[in-house]
């Protein structure tokens, strides 16, 4: 059962969670818009949607646990920590377990391309790469290698090509 507005509840309690760090907000915000779209583009159903959403939402929220047990925030760290902080925030909006269930496993394995077992999880990769490769200055040598190994969408892949000149070779 999904409660009304919880895509926008589960913003709000990220934007609490992360507590002025606009830089990791506006991540999460920029990941759940291109996989929102995506998604739709993609036609996913109606419930893979909902939970792809949510998982974009949280898909980092691993990140500060990380840093504070870790001194790090690397994609590994954030898989051991982001569903537990992930499963906290649900709690209150009587989801299902199967549903929270999956949001947890796209949380703790979103850096592990190797387990991308669905389109919620691929969907979910390819709008972090296309949000990563701008915030992290990748050359168009490593986005040209990112599209061949990662991206399978149609959506993803148009969107990657149009954002990063890929097909024009700029």
């Amino acid at each position: 059962m999904l409660v009304l507005n919880i895509h926008s509840e589960v913003i709000k309690k990220m934007i609490l969670y992360f507590d002025g760090d606009v830089k990791r907000i506006n991540h999460a915000l920029k990941v759940y818009a291109f996989a929102k779209s995506i998604g739709e583009l993609e036609g996913i159903s109606q419930e893979e949607l909902n939970l792809l959403k949510v998982a974009a939402i949280l898909h980092d929220i691993g990140i500060k646990e990380s840093e504070k047990k870790y001194s790090s925030s690397s994609g590994k760290y954030q898989q051991l920590e982001g569903p537990s902080v992930a499963c906290n925030i649900l709690e209150e909006f009587n989801l299902s377990k199967s549903f929270i269930d999956r949001v947890s496993y796209l949380i703790g394995n979103h850096h592990t391309y190797s387990k991308i077992d669905a389109i919620d999880f691929q969907i979910l990769v390819e709008a972090d790469f296309i949000v990563n490769i701008f915030e992290d200055n990748i050359g168009r040598d490593q986005i040209k290698a990112i599209k061949r190994k990662i991206f399978k969408t149609s959506t993803g892949t148009c969107f990657l090509d149009s954002l990063y000149c890929v097909q024009r070779g700029l």
